[in-house]
């Protein structure tokens, strides 16, 4: 067989074998490119936080189980299956969230606000999601994977998926506020 009949084909069995690896998410492993990561936090048992939180005190909030801690360093594992290994990395500013993105050891996190919780604040809703629709947008259809750690509620608000605990549901940036759903990815 000719040399360039030979890398052909070892590309497209390369190809295939990562096509397997993406298990239910083979366009996410071939291409990456405006990749977006929307994800919930990983395991943090209850619901809201305690009365009297504050974003700047992580003694205050709800945080992640060492299950969840575990679990967000499984989902970095799995982005990475994926040929996400490195990723612009934006999270809410509850600690749940911004130790759920630094455990997925995918780049440097930058708190976003837009991500945090209007949990038992519904009239935050409208305006919060309106500016992350607007931030989608922006975002380049070439541009390099983003990940976005964020609540329930953001997740279930944008896509009408009720996510559980470090859930990711995968999105293509195509220049408009809704970007076009490609996946769910959930890891146990």
């Amino acid at each position: 067989m000719p040399a360039p009949c030979r890398r052909g084909l070892i590309a497209l069995s390369a190809a295939a074998l990562l096509a397997a690896l993406a298990g239910a998410c083979p366009a996410a492993a071939q291409d990456t490119a405006g990749l977006i990561v929307l994800m919930r936090h990983a395991d943090a048992p209850g619901t809201g936080d305690p009365a009297g939180y504050k974003l700047d005190d992580c003694a205050t909030q709800r945080n992640l189980s060492e299950d969840g801690r575990a679990q967000a360093a499984r989902i970095g594992g799995r982005l990475r299956q994926l040929g996400i290994d490195q990723a612009r990395v934006l999270s809410s500013q509850w600690c749940r969230c911004l130790d759920t993105a630094r455990l997925l050891d995918l780049g440097p996190v930058k708190e976003l606000p837009v991500l945090n919780s209007f949990f038992g604040q519904q009239d935050e809703e409208k305006d919060r999601i309106t500016q992350l629709r607007q931030f989608l947008a922006d975002l380049p259809r070439d541009g390099k994977p983003v990940v976005l750690v964020t609540h329930q509620v953001t997740v279930t608000a944008l896509t009408g998926i009720f996510p559980a605990s470090g859930e990711a549901v995968l999105l293509r940036a195509n220049g408009t506020p809704n970007p076009e759903q490609v996946d769910r990815l959930t890891v146990p």
